[in-house]
């Protein structure tokens, strides 16, 4: 069996070209409950090692387990926000396999018989729509987590904090239909924003909420039989995401372009050498002897029950993004930023509602407002600028009464102090010159200090003119009318 060690041999690129790669993501979510999948201790995140635990959780003989109707509910929403079918009838089965951070010796998930199955989910990438298939939905524990360094002994034990032991996942199993590590990554962040806007999980990859498994195989293009894949594990980002799937096809190509074969195997992905590295052979489905569990009863969805989940699912983001650009006629540029969280596209439907317009709205938020929390490190959900003062402060330069240079001094005013627009720009005279002949005043004194831009304008150098402009505006302070500089400016120099 080929191997990869430190290193692997470069494809030359038309070496490559002449591969097709076939990707399949399985993403483990961990959906927003308070408490555990089949018990009542805590999900808190960063509690004390081992304190969030009990006899359900930790396996002990006895104790039974009983299904949290808050997570299948979630589960539930994340099934039909994905367009996936509900199964009316689905079951528990024990996954059965030994390993320290699995206490009971087995994992309760779903097999034969999963929550939902055959979804698709919209993918939007390099300027083409793609519908990626999703194979099935469905619910387990997780394990524990082992902990292998931090410690003075790290180099002979490894520690395990059970307080993750039973956190409510759902698994989302795609088809392969992804043909690039860029494809692969753009479809877990569709995937991660279609379940923050359902509300179904925070997605925080940081606290383990979101977590991806990649299935990689390559083919000769054209061939329509599958190669032999690899699952490749401990990919905790998008960019490792990425990465792992470049090195791991690279890998793949190597190995048969040099007349070896690749073994169906479960790599892991090194972060510090970038590279894969062998974990174990990889199971199939009977080496885990999965038998339905005895202790959970079937799970059944009444019908009234489904349909009052989906009446309670908010507006997705494809959907949301095709509303903004026919009804508020936003490019499908702005669309895709103002809509790329809930959080901001809600901010921005407030400003509009509170008056502010739409294509004049889309411009500031993602320009000014966007710049400013990100600098401060703070969400939308958490700005001090509310919509309705953002709408007022839009209104006054809509109206004429500020400048759009004095807007955006105003807008910095009212992000830290969380005054209104109307008394920072009384407090600091911002409020437009309109009187032509105060502003023809202030034309003049430029024009006259400037003979020789006076000479080149006039030589036919109309490029100078900014120049005068800039000059009056900073005379008064960003604070002349734009649109009757213009004119006098072209006046006298004509």
């Amino acid at each position: 069996m080929a191997r990869a060690t430190s290193a692997i041999a470069r494809v030359a690129p038309e070496v490559a070209a002449a591969y097709e790669p076939v990707i399949g993501l399985e993403v483990h979510v961990q959906l927003k409950t308070a408490t555990k999948i089949f018990c009542a201790c805590s999900t808190r995140f960063g509690d004390p090692p081992n304190t969030n635990t009990c006899p359900v959780c930790l396996g002990l003989p006895g104790s039974l387990p009983v299904l949290n109707k808050r997570a299948l509910e979630l589960a539930l929403r994340a099934s039909l926000a994905l367009n996936l079918r509900v199964q009316q009838d689905s079951r528990f089965a024990r996954k059965n396999y030994f390993y320290p951070d699995l206490p009971k010796g087995y994992q309760i998930s779903m097999y034969e018989l999963p929550l939902a199955t055959h979804g698709r989910l919209e993918l939007e990438h390099d300027g083409a729509t793609k519908k990626i298939g999703i194979t099935r939905l469905h619910l387990e524990e997780d394990a524990a987590k082992n902990i292998h360094e931090g410690f003075p002994d790290s180099d002979r034990n490894t520690y395990i904090d059970y307080n993750r032991c039973g956190m409510p996942l759902a698994e989302i199993v795609s088809e392969p239909d992804l043909r690039s590590p860029a494809e692969a990554y753009a479809y877990l962040s569709a995937l991660k924003q279609v379940l923050e806007y359902a509300d179904v999980s925070d997605c925080n990859m940081e606290e383990g909420s979101l977590r991806c498994d990649a299935n990689v195989s390559v083919r000769r293009r054209g061939d329509q039989r599958f190669g032999t894949k690899t699952e490749v594990k401990n990919l905790n980002s998008f960019r490792y995401l990425q990465r792992a799937l470049e090195y791991e096809i690279e890998r793949h190509i190597s190995v048969l372009e040099s007349g070896g074969r690749i073994s169906q195997e479960t790599r892991l992905w090194n972060v510090a050498e970038s590279r894969s590295e062998s974990m174990r052979s990889k199971e199939f489905a009977h080496d885990y002897r999965y038998f339905p569990d005895p202790d959970l009863l079937p799970v059944s969805v009444s019908m009234s029950w489904l349909a009052e989940i989906q009446r309670g699912t908010p507006e997705l983001p494809a959907a949301r993004r095709r509303r903004f650009v026919q009804e508020h006629g936003l490019s499908a540029y702005d669309a895709g930023v103002l809509t790329a969280t809930r959080a901001l596209g809600d901010y921005f439907e407030a400003v509009v509602s509170a008056g502010g317009p739409p294509k004049t709205a889309a411009s500031w938020i993602q320009t000014e407002l966007l710049r400013r929390l990100n600098d401060s490190g703070q969400p939308v959900e958490a700005s001090p600028l509310a919509p309705k003062a953002l709408a007022g402060l839009l209104a006054q330069v809509e109206a004429g009464n500020i400048t759009g240079a004095s807007g955006k001094k105003v807008f910095a005013a009212m992000f830290e102090t969380g005054k209104s627009a109307e008394e920072i720009v009384s407090a600091q005279g911002l409020a437009q010159i309109q009187d032509t002949a105060e502003i023809e005043r202030m034309c003049r004194e430029v024009v006259e200090k400037n003979p020789e831009n006076v000479a080149k304008y006039r030589a036919g150098n109309e490029g100078v003119f900014k120049s005068f402009v800039g000059q009056v505006m900073k005379a008064s302070r960003g604070r002349a009318n734009p649109q009757i500089v213009n004119e006098i400016l072209k006046r006298l120099l004509g």
